[in-house]
């Protein structure tokens, strides 16, 4: 059956927003030359901050998807009555100002504080140290594998793991041969998207641990010194990284589901 269009709003509404964000996207891409991207992350800081991200940022991302790939599983299929407060904690730190999410880790591993304090006898600080960038992104962005992967384990119909477990399978080789692959799409997004949110995070980040510098401080931190023009080459970086994200999670999904 043919599909028509209920009304003019809807495409017009679609494009409108499109439009309200590519609009800033491509006139950064027009105002500056890939020549002056180079240059600006060829110079030391800008260099540091984009490997001190990349790190962070792929840490608090694996560290998110060994924990919150499992963790929707679980919340899918076998938390029962739980399953609504699981997934309102794991929204909170969506609905925190990033600020208040950098202080309230402080609180918990400031050194002032006995957890700080007890790693600090240990030799471990978490304040002004790459281990408190991937504190302030994981805890900022860390949910949204969680989150993703509730749903799509959630949308699965549980038939199939069902006929497995009948045939004799155990449950871990049900999860990894038949439930993973199934929801795999929808799971590489929220990997994807969680990712781009903790490369971008500045704002807990500034509080817990604002050296070694991370690009968005780096960002921050050039607009600042030197006005809007030197900072846009950085922030042609941030599209040209969020670019290569979304391409590659489209290819991957596009792999899985097909």
């Amino acid at each position: 059956m043919k599909r028509t269009i209920p009304g003019f709003f809807f495409p017009v509404a679609a494009f409108l927003l499109v439009g309200a964000i590519l609009g800033p996207v491509l006139t950064v891409l027009a105002t500056v030359m890939p020549g002056e991207v180079v240059h600006a992350f060829s110079l030391a800081p800008a260099a540091d901050a984009l490997r001190v991200s990349l790190l962070a940022s792929s840490i608090a991302t694996a560290l998110a998807s060994v924990l919150g790939v499992p963790a929707g599983y679980w919340i899918a299929r076998f938390s029962g009555r739980l399953a609504g407060p699981l997934l309102f904690v794991l929204a909170l730190p969506l609905a925190f100002p990033p600020v208040a999410s950098g202080i309230m880790i402080l609180a918990v591993v400031g050194q002032a504080t006995p957890l700080g304090s007890w790693l600090a006898s240990g030799g471990v600080t978490i304040s002004d140290t790459i281990a408190g960038v991937v504190a302030a992104e994981f805890f900022v962005s860390g949910s949204f594998v969680a989150i993703a992967s509730t749903a799509a384990f959630a949308a699965l119909d549980p038939i199939f793991e069902d006929a497995a477990r009948t045939l004799g399978a155990a449950d871990w080789r049900i999860f990894a041969r038949v439930v993973f692959p199934a929801a795999a799409g929808n799971i590489i997004a929220g990997i994807a998207f969680t990712w781009l949110r903790a490369i971008g995070e500045y704002g807990a980040t500034s509080i817990v641990a604002y050296h070694p510098a991370s690009l968005p401080i780096a960002l921050y931190v050039a607009l600042s010194a030197s006005g809007v023009e030197p900072a846009l080459a950085l922030s042609y970086g941030f599209v040209a990284l969020a670019a290569a994200v979304l391409g590659i999670q489209w290819f991957l999904r596009r792999r899985v589901v097909v």
